[in-house]
């Protein structure tokens, strides 16, 4: 499993419009080839700041969507609305403690 995290910061009076168009778009990336899993944070303290973490089968699912028309379309709409330039993570592996 690969998993991504991305950190994202809108400008305040753009949070409404991100929102509307993730609650559109995230069962179209739920439903893209590879992607196991699809969720959105807030930051407790900041409410600009969101987290996406998803889940893919490996990186060539994550990289084959992001060369995608869904990814390119949401994106482009998504990066118009930040305040700070996004920040992520990818891992290989899920760890689970016991």
């Amino acid at each position: 499993m690969f998993v991504r995290i991305v950190k994202m910061r809108f400008h305040e009076d753009k949070v409404e419009a991100f929102l509307a168009n993730f609650h559109e778009v995230k069962h179209l990336i739920r439903g893209f080839e590879g992607n196991q899993f699809l969720e959105l944070y807030r930051d407790k303290e900041d409410p600009c700041v969101f987290f996406t973490y998803s889940y893919w089968d490996n990186e060539e699912s994550l990289e084959k969507y992001r060369h995608s028309e869904l990814f390119k379309e949401v994106w482009l709409f998504t990066k118009a609305l930040f305040s700070a330039k996004p920040e992520a993570w990818s891992v290989d592996k899920l760890v689970t403690l016991e």
